[in-house]
Order: C-alpha cells, then structure tokens, then sequence
C-alpha cells in the first residue's frame, strides 16, 4: 500500500510516504511556517520517494487534539490532495498515535498535547490499548497539576509522553513519574494506523472528516 502520511499537530510538521516496503519523510525546520512549508515539503516526499501522485493510495493526516490552527492547515493540505486524486482520507488520533509510538513495551503510556497556555490534553493506553484497533477516545484536558494527578492514578510505571512539555518535567520529576520526550512522534509514526484506518475510509465521505479540536478557538485568548 501507498500512503501519504501529515503530522502537524502541535510544535513541528512533517510528512512521510510509504511506498511499498519503503519509508521516505521529511520534517520542517519552523513549525510557526507551517503555512507556507507543508505544501512544499509534501511534494519534496513525494518527489523524494519516486512515487507518481497517481500511484496513492490514501492519504492520512494527525487528527488532534492539538494546535487549532495547525490542525486546521493539516487537514485543508490531506484533503485538497485527497479531493484531487480521488483518495480515501484516514484520520489518526494524535495521543494514541503518539502513546503507540513510544519504544517501550509492557508499560501504559500516558500521552500528552499542550492545549491553550498552561492546560493540557492527555490519554493513558495501557499496553493491550497500543494497537490501533484497541485505541480509545478517553481525551481529559486539564493543568499541569491534572496531569501529574492522573499520572499518579493511572498503572504503576506508567510513562508520561510529550513534546516540549517543560513547565511538566519538574512536577514530574517530583512525583517520581517517567517521562520521555516525544521527538520521535512524526508522520511515520501515523503509518501502522494508516495501513488499518485506510482500508475502510470511503472516499466519497470526504467531507465529513474533521480534526478533533476538542476546543473552541477564542479570539485573543492564548493557545497554539
């Protein structure tokens, strides 16, 4: 299978193919150019990788939570190239996919998006929820104290993923919880789900695919 794969979500971009056997990706230098670097560095994958446009097979994109104007630039790019081939669009569920991305075998996985300023979204998987056909929907959002509160309460050993969480590695050093740094999560990681999630998107619902913003965007109010 040919897959197109967008992560955007929050903090970097990127975008990866899968031809085959084969996995090319390229990742952007500004995130805060999302904008005007996410089309340009499609088509470089795509060129990268060898594969003609027509040869897709499905498009799959990050689908938050997460920046609500980042997910709004992913979503527009995944769509207008699905539109324009007539491909199936998979949406992937950001903190599963990060959660499952996460080398670490045997453990539950909290994983962790930076919501507006000083809030958070975070899901716990335990290890039988790391496969795609187990992934849940359960998102909180809530303070840098909820998170190391639901951290406490989840399974022990369980290990905290985030990219860029900084005002958390403190509180939960504290509290003793594991946490790593999530600069591994990028389009690749969104393939494996790709592969299950493509094979039953209908290309004719095109329109209905939205991003899970679980928030309303509010003028002059501080977020990502």
């Amino acid at each position: 299978m040919n897959i197109l794969a967008i992560e955007c979500s929050h903090i970097s971009f990127s975008a990866a193919v899968q031809k085959g056997g084969e996995v090319f990706e390229a990742c952007g230098a500004e995130w805060q150019k999302t904008a005007e670097g996410l089309v340009p560095l499609i088509a470089g994958v795509i060129e990268k990788s060898g594969l003609e446009r027509s040869a897709l097979d499905c498009v799959a994109f990050s689908s938050g939570p997460g920046s609500f104007t980042a997910l709004r630039i992913g979503i527009s790019a995944a769509k207008g190239i699905a539109w324009g081939l007539g491909l199936s669009l998979a949406a992937v569920p950001t903190l599963p996919a990060m959660a499952s991305s996460l080398q670490c075998s045997g453990v539950s996985v909290m994983a962790v998006v930076q919501s507006r300023k000083g809030e958070y979204f975070h899901a716990c998987f335990s290890p039988e929820e790391l496969s795609p056909e187990a992934w849940h929907g359960n998102v909180e959002r809530g303070d840098a104290d909820a998170v190391v509160s639901a951290a406490l309460a989840a399974p022990p050993e369980t290990v905290v993923v985030g990219r860029q969480l900084l005002e958390l590695h403190p509180l939960l050093d504290a509290s003793g919880i594991r946490h790593e740094e999530a600069g591994f999560f990028s389009a690749s990681s969104l393939l494996p789900a790709a592969r299950i999630f493509c094979c039953s998107a209908d290309p004719d619902s095109l329109g209905a695919v939205a991003p899970d913003y679980r928030q309303m965007f509010v003028p002059g109010v501080g977020g990502v």
